[in-house]
């Protein structure tokens, strides 16, 4: 599609006006226009050409650290997609399918207390992800009500106030930390590689779980993905760094709200330390989509395997 066509010019003027609503919370965006023509545009052709390929609901997986620009990329992803080639399309998160706090109470009784907080796999409620993506891939279907995360009361908000969907979608962004993970070898759990894994789960029993979550309940939900992005940061350390200003958002946001300090987020993502790392290793070979950031939170490089 050329650069002439008037929705290239919408979508970009869209584009422009969402960053400068994100930059009263967090950080400037660097080179905005640069990204746009340099990243988005390609990106979203090469979704485009997918979708005409499948003919077909496509679903695309996004994956990256924390605080790496999830969230952000898909609006934006959707934002572009929408405009540009006039598509059904909708995004939402892992996160918006954690279990209740009450179920996870339960498992960290029956399991591990590690369970009680949110975020690993074993932490989400995999069956009913799982037939709503079958259903959004079937495209048969009255209506899905997309569960709702409150994160500053670490508990779901009421069904009444779920995302409802009931016509079929062209694409499903589908975004979350975790996606597209692969289970370890059972040896490779052995060492522990933090001091939360080291103090709480000195038998092994957290880990395992959610190893065997990945591997199996997991493993399903993720065989539907299509087309798998991945967002990947320049080391781990910025992923403690991105999940700070993440957390500045989400106190501006919360109006007084509970949430996170700095030391709490520290042990926080320790929780996350272990499938982060074995992801920057697995899916920046493995995914469809690799892209680099750079350590001002910038698209760097994307690669296409």
């Amino acid at each position: 599609m050329s650069f002439e066509d008037k929705n290239y010019f919408l979508a970009k003027k869209k584009y422009l006006n969402f960053l400068r609503k994100q930059e009263i919370l967090g950080e400037p965006f660097y080179d905005k226009i640069g990204q746009f023509n340099n990243f988005y545009i390609p990106i979203t052709n090469n979704i485009y050409k997918n979708f005409k390929k499948k003919k077909d609901t496509l679903v695309i997986g996004l994956s990256g650290g924390q605080g790496s620009g999830k969230s952000t990329i898909a609006k934006i992803l959707k934002l572009i997609i929408k405009l540009r080639f006039n598509l059904n399309i909708i995004n939402f998160s892992i996160d918006d399918y954690y279990k209740t706090l009450k179920d996870r109470k339960k498992m960290s009784k029956k399991f591990n207390q590690l369970f009680l907080t949110r975020g690993v796999p074993g932490t989400h409620d995999t069956k009913l992800l799982l037939s709503h993506l079958k259903k959004f891939k079937r495209g048969k279907f009255n209506r899905i009500k997309i569960p709702q995360f409150d994160k500053s009361k670490d508990d779901r908000i009421k069904k009444t106030k779920w995302k409802s969907v009931s016509k079929k979608q062209d694409i499903i962004i589908f975004e979350g930390w975790c996606i597209g993970a692969k289970a370890q070898k059972k040896n490779n759990l052995k060492k522990p590689i933090n001091i939360l894994e080291k103090k709480s789960d000195i038998n092994l029993t957290w880990r395992t779980k959610v190893n065997n979550e990945l591997k199996v309940k997991y493993n399903k939900i993720f065989k539907l993905i299509d087309l798998m992005i991945f967002l990947k940061v320049p080391s781990f350390k910025y992923v403690y760094k991105w999940r700070l200003l993440q957390e500045k958002k989400l106190k501006a946001r919360s109006k007084g709200k509970k949430t996170m300090n700095n030391i709490q987020i520290k042990k926080f993502i320790m929780f996350y330390e272990r499938i982060t790392r074995n992801m920057l290793k697995d899916l920046s070979k493995k995914a469809n989509i690799v892209i680099s950031l750079d350590k001002k939170h910038k698209l760097k490089k994307i690669l296409l395997n």
